[in-house]
């Protein structure tokens, strides 16, 4: 007798035009899918008014007003205009899909419960904690607060609210450090710690997924927003570049002084990774791409001021987790010398082998 498939949501980041926030999405859908008798599909939330103003503007003019070049400029606009038909990949159309009744409800991974931020496609939106959901089961999967601390909670007097529907949760896993203090702060319930999708999922390992792509030079990735790349930053990049006699390539945003923008499909990104001899990045996924390609990389930790946005609780509990704390970086002084550090690949292979281990028993569980 055939077994009824199981109706799975994810309530993630998957409409964000951005590779990390798919990737994480098309790795989550996949896991679950090949581990559990279930059907999956990508649920919507409401974006409500963030709770932190930000003086930012369009993002177009910002990009246009940036001090890289105009062609790059105009090639970025096209990636982020163009990036709604990678969707379908996920199975995600225009229509969005709110609250649907399902057997379990998966919220995560991504930051997913970073609630104290000023950004305008997030929003403070309490559906994220699973507010008015109709699903029979509601579990997490390494859902991050990102930079929202339990003191921004208590600042912003959002403490006891986040509690609460934190608590109507049936399982929670998350995937740092600072979420795992905050959610034991404010539940009593047993929460699991599990590594983002993208590392889980063996993507590099999977037949025809990756495509082979031919580069007739060699070349160094940087990858970060556009323009988060200071000036300063920028020179010791274009310095070390010349000295190893490399091209440099931005991907996922424009900076000064790089040789190429590289506008192509997510998986592609990773192909890139693959090929590339170096990475600068100050992002969690970026780094994520260069381990997973077991590439030699820096990490920028960039620390948040006033109400801007850093990566300082994320990064660093990475790179932790990894034991590859020598490759992050305040700032470049030492890039030569952080970057040409070899790294044991295999003791990193060996962690995520087991936690990829724990991920699945977990899905397997839970849903």
């Amino acid at each position: 007798m055939e077994t009824k498939l199981k109706k799975v949501g994810i309530l993630s980041m998957q409409r964000i035009k951005n590779y990390g926030s798919f990737l994480q999405a098309y790795a989550l859908k996949s896991l679950i899918e090949e581990n559990t008798n279930s059907t999956v599909t990508f649920v919507d939330y409401h974006i409500e008014k963030p709770l932190i103003s930000s003086k930012r503007k369009n993002k177009v003019l910002e990009v246009l007003k940036g001090s890289s070049s105009f062609r790059h400029k105009i090639q970025y606009i096209n990636y982020k205009r163009n990036f709604n038909k990678y969707y379908l990949l996920l199975g995600i159309t225009e229509e969005y899909i709110y609250n649907s009744k399902l057997d379990t409800l998966v919220i995560g991974s991504d930051e997913v419960f970073n609630c104290i931020q000023s950004n305008k496609n997030v929003g403070y939106s309490l559906e994220l904690f699973g507010k008015d959901n109709k699903a029979s089961n509601v579990i997490t999967y390494a859902a991050s607060f990102g930079n929202t601390t339990i003191e921004k909670l208590e600042q912003f007097s959002k403490k006891e609210e986040i509690s609460s529907l934190l608590n109507k949760i049936d399982t929670i896993s998350v995937r740092d450090a600072n979420s795992l203090d905050i959610v034991t702060k404010l539940t009593n319930k047993k929460v699991f710690c599990h590594l983002d999708p993208v590392l889980i999922y063996d993507y590099m390992n999977i037949d025809n997924l990756i495509p082979k792509i031919d580069i007739n030079e060699k070349y160094m990735i940087v990858y970060a927003y556009s323009d988060r790349m200071s000036k300063e930053e920028m020179r010791y990049i274009k310095d070390f570049a010349k000295e190893k006699k490399l091209k440099i390539y931005s991907i996922g945003g424009i900076q000064k002084y790089c040789d190429k923008f590289i506008d192509c499909s997510p998986f592609e990104v990773l192909a890139y990774f693959k090929n590339a001899e170096y990475i600068v990045t100050d992002t969690f996924h970026g780094s994520i791409f260069s381990i997973i390609n077991k590439k030699l990389f820096v990490s920028l930790v960039r620390r948040s001021k006033d109400k801007g946005y850093g990566n300082e609780e994320k990064l660093t509990d990475l790179l932790e987790r990894l034991g590859l704390e020598e490759r992050k970086l305040t700032d470049l002084d030492n890039l030569t010398e952080t970057i040409d550090r070899k790294i044991n690949y295999k003791k990193v292979n060996e962690i995520i082998d087991e936690e990829r281990y724990k991920t699945i028993a977990y899905l397997k569980s839970n849903i």
